[in-house]
This record gives C-alpha cells, sequence and structure tokens, in this order.
C-alpha cells in the first residue's frame, strides 16, 4: 500500500510520468469502489492502448487470487481513470472468449512477462477493457490553465512517441507486433484528434480575438497539414514489409522527431498567448 501510495503521489505531480522502475512504462490511475467498504480505492496500473479505450490486466503479479480491484470492478464497473493529463469516468468491461485470449495474446507478444504471470497464477488473468463514459462539455483536466493544459498534453504525446521508438528499437526494427501496430495507430488517432479540435475551435478564436497572430496561425494550419501526412507515412512505415531493422528505425526515429518539433513550435507560439502574456 506504501509503495502504490508513493507511485500514486509522484504520478499525479508529474503529470502521468513515474521514473524508477516504471521510466518509461505505460501507467494510468484506476480508481474503483470497494466492494466491502464501498470507499474509492486507486491503484496504478500497467495498460495497453486499444483505440478509444484502453486494457488492463489483472494479473496482480502473478498471484493465484485476482487483485481487489478486479473484484470491485465486478461489483460496481464505473470506475474513475487518471492518465495523467484527464480524468474521465469509464466502464470496467471484463473481455471474454475470443476477445480476451486475442488481447492476451498481443500482451504477450509485447511483453513474455504475462505469459509468465499466467503459469504462475494457475489462473485465467482477466483483461478489462475500460470504456470512456461521453460526458457534455470539456474534459475534466488536472491543468491549472490552457497553457499548461497544451504543454502537458504535448508531454503525453511526447512520452508516447519516446515509447513507441524504443519498442521498435527492441523489436530491432522486424518482425512488429500486433500490439505495437496498435500502439502507433492510437498515439497517431490521438494526435490526429487533437489538432482536429485545435483548428475547428482554438485557431477561429485566435483568429477572431488576436489578428496580429494570423501569421503563426496560418503557420501552424500549415503545419497541420504536415503533421496529417507524417502521421500517414508512420503508419504507412509500420505496415511495408519492405521496410525492416535499421531502416525502419531511422524512418521512425526521424518521423517521431519531425513531429517533436512541430509540438515545440506551437508551444512557443500558443502557450504565452493563451497564459495571457
Amino acid at each position: 500500500m506504501n509503495f502504490n501510495t508513493s507511485i500514486i503521489g509522484e504520478f499525479r505531480a508529474n503529470h502521468g510520468r513515474v521514473g524508477g522502475m516504471f521510466d518509461g512504462a505505460r501507467l494510468l490511475l484506476l480508481t474503483t469502489t470497494g466492494a466491502r467498504t464501498g470507499r474509492p480505492h486507486t491503484v496504478p496500473l500497467g495498460y495497453l492502448p486499444d483505440g478509444d479505450r484502453n486494457l488492463v490486466i489483472a494479473s496482480a503479479g502473478g498471484a493465484p487470487k485476482n487483485p481487489a480491484w478486479y473484484h470491485n470492478i465486478r461489483a460496481e464497473p464505473v470506475v474513475t481513470v487518471e492518465d495523467g493529463v484527464f480524468v474521465h469516468q469509464a466502464t470496467a468491461v471484463v473481455l471474454t472468449g475470443a476477445e480476451r485470449d486475442e488481447a492476451f495474446a498481443r500482451a504477450v507478444e509485447q511483453d513474455s512477462g504475462w505469459a509468465d504471470y499466467q503459469r504462475r497464477s494457475g489462473r485465467t488473468i482477466p483483461v478489462v477493457a475500460l470504456v470512456p463514459i461521453p460526458v457534455p462539455g470539456p474534459p475534466n483536466t488536472v491543468a491549472a490553465g490552457p497553457g499548461e493544459m497544451l504543454r502537458i498534453v504535448h508531454d503525453a504525446f511526447r512520452r508516447e512517441l519516446s515509447i513507441i521508438r524504443t519498442e521498435i528499437t527492441n523489436s530491432g526494427g522486424s518482425g512488429l507486433g500486433a500490439q505495437l501496430r496498435v500502439n502507433c495507430l492510437t498515439v497517431c488517432a490521438g494526435l490526429h484528434g487533437h489538432h482536429s479540435r485545435e483548428d475547428e475551435g482554438m485557431f477561429p478564436w485566435l483568429e477572431a480575438n488576436r489578428p496580429d497572430l494570423a501569421p503563426a496561425v496560418a503557420r501552424l494550419r500549415a503545419e497541420h497539414h504536415t503533421v496529417a501526412e507524417l502521421l500517414e507515412r508512420l503508419q504507412k512505415a509500420l505496415t511495408d514489409p519492405s521496410l525492416t531493422g535499421d531502416t525502419l528505425i531511422g524512418t521512425v526515429d526521424t518521423l517521431a522527431t519531425e513531429l517533436e518539433s512541430h509540438l515545440d513550435y506551437e508551444e512557443r507560439i500558443l502557450i504565452p498567448v493563451l497564459d495571457g502574456a
């Protein structure tokens, strides 16, 4: 419990970034309602991106019994999820049959430790999908203001790009697994959605209220088209059988660097404006 408390504190203080043994890992905080106590119970968990939802695995470190949080979601499936940027409610759905087996196989393909946990546990380890519950209005964020909001959203993308780079390097640039492809597609879709919201909301507001920023906004709009092309090239690179080894690793590294350069420029232009400087 003390270990979890330390991780939770570090996670919240650093907007989802945790060091030590979890450095470079994908973590979220899951808050369930205690099945016996009715009190909130928060745990840090590794997760797998899966499009619009995230998957968590009730491994309990290979213990023979399911973890407490799993018993809680069986009694009350509505949970709270923190990803370091946003806090949202979700429905915890226990996967079954072929869907569960396919998701667990993807996890094992990326990290054989999951298979070790299952062998040690002597049970079929549950896989749970955390499906966000749509709510009206803007998302609930941990940011103190709009400038910080932009920065920590960008930092989340930077962190994911860094993880993907590491995953591709560790794979040797060949035999990319299904989960790695899902990871890449998820971050591509997330960044595209982020830019679409800026194009439709923030940029029109800036054009109407800050005409002095018209050249910068025009460049940002143009860069969004460039980023869309980069994301398309990244997705193609991951499915091109002719790109392997160092060639694939280098291609992904170059594309990720260009994406990060755009995020850096956008912050230099927008954060002072959003913070009222």
